[in-house]
């Protein structure tokens, strides 16, 4: 019998081994597997997962052992494996226990078994009473060391060498990344192929960072940190040749928020509040790693079996008064995880400078010129994103939630890592006191535009200038903006033999910038000019991603009437921030969620692409600091004439912009200019006909060839406002092709259309 002990005392182990296995991981073998399973989740807790591969390991070792003849080398063998298993059992299980909530004898089986089981509970809950979280765990990681030791029969030199070696080989494994991460971005990879060598300004490095340096009045590392935002953004914007002309604002015109430390002990506290909360309202839950944001905590929370997710979230109002807390959001499920968060609005809130964010790794990792600084996550990440991608952006929410200040944010943002060759814009402020601060900026193509029905006509200007560039990518056989400028860096774009401008002189190409179009107040405009409004808002929504023209609109009436199915299928990107109703949020993310905002800066974002709103607490910049860098750029640019106004080729649409002088103060000129040209921005439409409207004969081709002196109908033919309409039916009265008006009727056609070919016979 003793020749065939080690035989049974393996098929033994293997046996429970494999019972445990059905018990623990299945959920199976009966009454026996219950017993069993919630014994060892008792005695060790989660660590009863790997129990049954333990067992079947031993009794396979047995097993195949059972034939040496050396037996008291198999006891020592056997001693060692389970002196080493038992102290790596007390390491994991006490570790289980000191960081998954700590239950009590008191609590359920289920917190228990959760944790690190009663032997988890005798062993770090005495380590964590006497030395805290962190000793504990110090500790039980040295035994758990010393128990893989005994169980390999290597010695501490050896796992020491290992853990070298293996160390060792982490810098030849992810060096590249590491350089491409912390290396001069004028070296990197990335540079050299985003620009050919030849057109790599060597002034760069010496004309830009290190002004910066000097003038930064904080330590250096800040400096440093704030140093690679501007350096970097230079090396890869669209006009290399051109951006040693200007200089970047230095970081230290932006000023930093004041580091937080978090109360554990608090939020613990809370977390706790929530649990029980919950279990008297008869659902139970196992309470996760609580997340800390700059606005709200995310509790997260697992929920017992059987449990349905509904019942949590119709506990919403019970668990706000709970926490004393004015309202909480319920992510059921949290995305991605099998799990419950509940976000109960922090005592106190931290701000988020926009410094913050500029000067982050983010930003200094953000190579577009259209990546503009939004915030910091409930996560602690701080959140660029690309207008380009999005790639036009409606931002709404209550008075007072957070709106102005995200603009000046996003604008800001421009100003600080983007030159006037790089990015223009039009600001249209119907509310007259949020854009006036950006006024004589080199960035602006007009004086922030005041009055809603100017602004009507910089909305057409900028549907003009989408067809005008349209029509010079189809002249030179480009898909896109960023296609085009390459070409012109590379100098591989080039006119025809013969071919001048207006002036008489050789024809040359310009780089494109990417052009913002930013509505503070859209209500205003709706309520003044609606349909003239919306049809240039849907047009540049629906076309103009691809010439680099991107829209950014703004409200405080989130309604139907103001933001129409027109513009909202168009604009896919959504910032919401705290508004008063249900409706509200459905119509501005068509889902809940934004009624629970806490407002200040609290905003969910919803990606062109993504169901999931992304919940960011928004970043704060003085109105101080955006004088001082609107100063910076005009300081500039002291030339530069606020004239509001562009060549007048670029506004009829009739030439492209292959036709306009070089040094023109227009998109893809290159340049900013003091001479004023011939045409506002905000005028109406330009009149090229000498009878007062360029579409005045189309107008009366089709007035005569369908016999109908109907407003309405040329409002559906020329695609125009009724305003305009309306004009071009007065100015047909005046040339004789209609008659008077006769109130809602259609006017009568005075001319046939033989007449109206002899009439243009003779002109």
């Amino acid at each position: 019998m003793a020749d065939h002990r080690n035989d049974v005392w393996g098929v033994g182990a293997f046996l429970v081994g494999v019972l445990a296995a059905f018990a623990v991981w299945l959920g199976s073998a009966g009454f026996i597997g219950e017993v069993l399973d919630d014994s060892l989740a008792l005695g060790v807790g989660l660590t009863r997962a790997i129990v049954p591969v333990a067992l079947i390991g031993i009794g396979i070792g047995l097993v195949m052992g059972g034939k040496d003849d050396d037996t008291d080398n198999d006891l020592d063998r056997l001693a060692r494996v389970a002196v080493g298993s038992l102290a790596t059992l007390i390491a994991a299980t006490g570790l289980l226990h000191v960081f998954r909530g700590r239950p009590g004898l008191d609590d359920p089986i289920a917190e228990v078994g959760a944790a690190g089981g009663a032997l988890g509970m005798a062993v770090g809950g005495v380590l964590h009473a006497l030395a805290d979280s962190a000793g504990a765990a110090v500790i039980l990681l040295a035994v758990g060391v010393i128990g893989v030791i005994i169980v390999t029969g290597s010695s501490a030199r050896t796992v020491g060498e290992f853990v070298a070696k293996s160390a060792r080989m982490i810098p030849a494994l992810f060096g590249r990344a590491f350089r491409g991460l912390f290396d001069d971005p004028t070296q990197g990879e990335q540079a050299a192929d985003r620009r050919p060598e030849p057109v790599v300004p060597e002034p760069e490095p010496e004309v830009e960072p290190e002004p910066e340096v000097e003038s930064e009045p904080a330590p250096k590392k800040r400096a440093k940190k704030a140093e690679p935002v501007a350096e970097a953004e230079q090396q890869s914007l669209p006009v290399p040749k051109a951006v040693g002309n200007w200089k970047l604002p230095p970081m230290s015109l932006l000023s930093r928020s004041e580091k937080r430390e978090v109360d554990k002990q608090e939020v613990d506290k809370r977390g706790e509040l929530l649990q029980y909360t919950l279990d008297q309202f008869g659902v139970p839950t196992t309470l996760l790693e609580p997340i800390v944001g700059p606005t709200v905590t995310r509790y997260v929370l697992e929920l017992g079996e059987g449990v349905k997710v509904s019942k949590l979230e119709s506990l919403r109002k019970d668990i706000a008064y709970a926490m004393a807390s004015p309202d909480v959001r319920i992510l059921a499920p949290i995305p991605g995880r099998r799990a419950i968060g509940v976000e109960v609005p922090n005592s106190d809130r931290q701000v988020i400078a926009l410094g913050d964010i500029l000067s982050s790794r983010e930003a200094s990792q953000a190579t577009h010129p259209l990546e503009v600084a939004i915030g910091r996550d409930i996560n602690g990440k701080n959140v660029m994103v690309n207008l380009a991608t999005m790639p036009h952006v409606l931002i709404a929410g209550a008075t007072g939630a957070g709106k102005s200040s995200c603009l000046n944010s996003l604008l800001t943002s421009i100003l600080m890592r983007t030159t006037p060759e790089q990015v223009r814009m039009i600001l249209i402020d119907p509310k007259r006191v949020e854009m006036g601060q950006y006024d004589k900026a080199p960035h602006l193509l007009t004086a922030p535009v005041t009055d809603p029905r100017q602004a009507a006509n910089a909305l057409a200007w900028a549907v003009r200038e989408m067809e005008r560039r349209y029509d010079l990518l189809h002249k030179v056989g480009f898909r896109d903006i960023t296609g085009f400028n390459k070409a012109v860096d590379e100098g591989t774009v080039q006119p025809g033999l013969g071919e001048v401008d207006e002036h008489g002189e050789p024809l040359e190409y310009k780089r494109l910038p990417f052009m913002l179009v930013v509505v503070d107040e859209l209500a205003d405009l709706m309520m003044i000019a609606a349909r003239d409004v919306e049809e240039s808002i849907a047009r540049i929504a629906q076309m103009a991603r691809a010439v680099g023209i991107h829209l950014v609109i703004a409200t405080q009436r989130p309604s139907v009437n103001v933001i129409t199915g027109v513009i909202k299928a168009n604009v896919p990107a959504r910032l919401a921030f705290a508004v008063s109703s249900l409706t509200d949020s459905r119509v501005i993310l068509d889902q809940p969620g934004a009624e629970r905002l806490v407002g200040k800066g609290d905003l969910l974002m919803l990606g062109p692409s993504s169901s999931s709103p992304h919940r960011v607490q928004g970043c704060w910049v003085e109105e101080a600091e955006v004088r001082s860098i609107v100063k910076h750029w005009i300081d500039q640019a002291p030339d530069f004439t606020d004239d509001q106004s562009v060549g007048a080729d670029t506004a009829t649409g009739e030439a492209t912009a292959a036709t306009v002088p070089a040094g023109a103060p227009i998109p893809g000129a290159g340049g900013v200019t003091s001479t004023p040209p011939s045409l506002d921005i905000t005028a109406a439409p330009p009149a090229t006909d000498e009878d007062g409207d360029e579409l005045l004969g189309q107008a009366m081709e089709l007035v005569v060839e369908t016999q109908l002196g109907s407003t309405s109908m040329l409002q559906r033919k020329l695609r125009v406002g009724f305003a305009r309409a309306g004009r071009i039916m007065d100015l047909l009265e005046e040339a004789g092709v209609v008659g008077p008006s006769t109130g809602s009727k259609a006017r009568e056609v005075l001319i046939t259309p033989e007449e109206l070919a002899a009439r243009r016979g003779q002109g």
